[in-house]
């Protein structure tokens, strides 16, 4: 057996795969999917199309008065803490 090529196999993959991001996972005080979306509702969003954890809170888009949004809302509340047209 050759171990050299194997290795440089083992690395080789290694590297590849360490450019994959890992989602992050709401915090157990985080509000759920569900009670986000109806509170993104309220704030005009008309659908949901993402909705994930991302650093400390919910990073999504959707769309709001006809138009694509990315948003970022507090994870305790729903509020929306930013949003930018697409």
């Amino acid at each position: 057996m050759r171990p050299i090529p194997i290795l440089a196999l083992a690395l080789a993959l290694n590297a590849g795969l360490a450019g994959f991001a890992v989602a992050d996972q709401p915090g157990p005080d985080w509000l759920p999917v569900d009670q986000v979306k109806k509170a993104l509702m309220a704030e005009g969003y008309t659908e949901i199309t993402k909705l994930e954890a991302d650093d400390g809170h919910w990073d999504g888009e959707g769309i709001k008065n006809g138009q694509k949004m990315k948003f970022d809302a507090d994870p305790k509340t729903g509020a929306i803490l930013g949003e930018v047209a697409e």
